[in-house]
């Protein structure tokens, strides 16, 4: 294209969109060579990686533009001509190419910070980071001389916008003629771009060179961003430390190992075991509760600071199995369903049940439901909320959720969904609808009102609706004593067990890079008929539930868990996971060691009953034990090796 026709086409009513072009790639060309600057000692200056690197970086930059410039596209296509050559409208336009600009040159200084801080271009972190706001925010004012940067964003800003105004650049653009028709057919084509970009292009596209710096140069950061939202996951052997797999999974089959399992086959990257409990096998219904946001600080047990908020929790913690020495592995709701579900660590980055390829994996619904049982996830919000439905679903679940409630079902309803006193309802006749049939059930329920708004009706309790968190647990804990009161009338109740447990704490904040303290969350397992009252205080995690549960039905069944029947564990089995989207932490007895992204590693000794945490020197084989755990976990996802066979 020679340069008579690209004025022909910034005379263009699209004019506009060949300059922003141009300010879009010559802007991301700059951020290349001076990420190629900082990054000297890792790359590799091959000719040939090199020109990939910035040819295929072009590239990428096309691509990203061809998604920043949708909504200027339906603009110029949309707008009318009389309206179009207004001086309104020029005045608008330039403002309009001002903040693009301002955006653009912004998005370059930040990716210089982002890159200096992990060497790679926008990931999870960044989404993390817009999650994060008000301590990303506050970091960014004490880390970095915000007044400089901010002045010297709008100084380039006013340069290039005077340059623009002073060489007319877009006078023509902003004043031609152009048919409506044949701004269809003009802008039409342009969005065509972005459709095959997204149907065709991933991020992962320009990932062929050997080393992981050429590879991201190739990369651009917003379109690195836009896929980071769409596939919010840290890959582990980029990030963290990392050991050969090989001896991860000869570790790993050692730690497996029980007294009542055997590996079914020799191979080393294969976890299953066949689990034998001794004793008739039950076939008893599940009732199983994941209750939002109950940290066991609530509870009696743990001494609640808010007063006696769980009067229902506390009575049936006293007349049931009760495990008070429980971890949750992450910080919301979607972290807790999947540990519960697959028994495995979390993986870094977004939770696997938002992630692609998450269906027909191994789970305790599969084993119920290979032994006959009703299937359901009864949830009293929208499932698609978080990816609830697509995952159970895939998995062999039934779904209920508030669009499935009547009219006459529903007593109260915020934004969240009906209140706990309505969903419990509906489990009752879900739970008479599968005795009617015959068939024994599973049915895995989560609440919603210990969630803001802290919304429920009122008359119910003496703390008034909306009035804070209290409230909200012991409207909850009403509602579950409810619920268990009605269920104990019913004639599937003699032979039901009701597992009760935290979907995660209510709060992790705090000074320490994990407060290992506010992870803790009650797990209990009720009925009179079949469960022994007995107060558990082994350390364990969420990922132990499901094993511990089938252990309790005496069922012999074949295990890709990595979760332990909490009942059998040995002393020097216990171990707890936690974690928060990036940190991921093992505890055993007194220590903790944390795996963090750039492949660091921090240990701890920890006080589990005051919460103190003290830095800790290495220790390389706590070390590799933490990192085999995680790196298998996630090597087992990666590989698809944890789908139901």
């Amino acid at each position: 294209m020679n340069i008579l026709n690209l004025k022909k086409i910034l005379h263009s009513r699209f004019g506009g969109i060949l300059l922003l072009y141009l300010v879009f790639i010559s802007t991301s060309f700059i951020s290349r060579i001076i990420l190629t600057l900082m990054s000297v000692n890792d790359i590799s200056f091959n000719p040939l990686n090199i020109i990939w690197s910035y040819g295929a970086g072009l590239f990428m930059d096309t691509v990203a533009f061809s998604y920043f410039m949708i909504p200027f596209v339906l603009f110029l296509m949309f707008f009318p001509d009389r309206f179009f050559n207004s001086v309104f409208h020029r005045i608008f336009a330039y403002i309009a190419y001002f903040l693009t600009f301002s955006i653009l040159i912004f998005n370059g200084v930040s990716e210089y910070f982002f890159w200096e801080e992990f060497g790679v271009r926008y990931n999870f972190i960044a989404v993390d980071y817009l999650i994060y706001t008000t301590e990303v925010l506050g970091n960014i004012k004490e880390s970095y001389p915000l007044p400089l940067l901010i002045s010297g964003i709008l100084a380039i800003d006013f340069a290039l916008i005077f340059f623009v105004i002073r060489k007319k650049v877009l006078v023509e653009s902003l004043s031609g003629q152009s048919r409506l028709k044949n701004r269809l057919l003009a802008g039409l084509g342009l969005l065509c771009l972005p459709v095959l970009s997204f149907l065709l292009i991933k991020n992962t596209t320009v990932e062929i060179t050997k080393n992981r710096y050429n590879n991201e140069l190739a990369k651009n950061g917003i379109h690195s961003l836009f896929a980071a939202f769409l596939n919010n996951e840290l890959d582990y052997e980029t990030f963290y430390a990392t050991r050969s797999n090989e001896e991860n999974f000869k570790q790993l089959r050692g730690k497996l190992k029980t007294s009542n399992s055997e590996y079914i086959s020799n191979e080393t990257f294969d976890i299953r075991r066949k689990i034998t409990n001794q004793g008739e096998e039950k076939k008893y219904n599940v009732v199983f509760i994941t209750v939002e946001s109950l940290s066991g600080e609530f509870l009696s047990y743990k001494g609640s600071k808010l007063g006696k908020l769980t009067p229902n929790l506390d009575a049936l913690a006293d007349s049931s199995l009760f495990f008070r020495n429980l971890y949750a592995i992450g910080t919301r709701t979607i972290y807790g369903l999947e540990a519960v579900t697959l028994g495995a660590p979390p993986k870094p980055g977004q939770s696997v049940i938002k992630r692609p390829n998450n269906g027909n994996l191994f789970s305790v619904g599969r084993i119920f439901g290979q032994h006959g049982y009703d299937l359901k996830y009864i949830y009293g919000g929208n499932g698609y909320f978080d990816n609830m439905n697509a995952f159970f679903s895939d998995n062999g679940y039934q779904i209920i959720d508030d669009g499935d409630f009547t009219k006459a079902e529903i007593t109260f309803k915020n934004a969240w969904g009906v209140c706990d006193q309505d969903l419990f309802n509906r489990v009752l006749k879900e739970c008479d609808k599968s005795y009617a049939k015959g068939k024994p059930f599973l049915n895995h329920i989560m609440t919603t009102s210990n969630h803001r708004p802290f919304t429920y009706p009122e008359g119910m309790i003496d703390i008034p609706s909306h009035s804070g968190r209290p409230g909200a647990v012991k409207y909850c804990d009403f509602a579950i004593g409810e619920f268990i009161r009605k269920a104990s009338e019913k004639p599937w109740f003699k032979n039901t067990l009701f597992v009760i447990i935290a979907d995660h704490c209510a709060g992790s904040a705090g000074k320490a890079e994990l407060p290992f303290m506010e992870y803790q969350i009650p797990f209990l397992v009720y009925n009179p008929n079949i469960v022994r009252p007995q107060q558990i205080d082994k350390q364990c995690s969420q990922i132990d539930v499901a094993p511990t549960l089938l252990g309790i039905m005496n069922w012999t069944y074949n295990s890709k868990f990595f979760g332990k029947d909490i009942l059998k564990m040995a002393p020097d089995e216990e171990r707890a996971f936690i974690s928060n989207y990036q940190k991921l932490g093992y505890i055993k007895n007194d220590r903790l060691t944390i795996l963090s992204p750039q492949q660091k590693v921090t240990h701890y000794h920890i006080n589990p009953e005051s919460g103190e945490m003290k830095a800790d020197q290495d220790d390389p084989e706590f070390e590799n034990e933490t990192i085999m755990y995680y790196q298998s976990a996630n090597y087992v996802f990666k590989n698809k090796l944890n789908k139901w066979d």
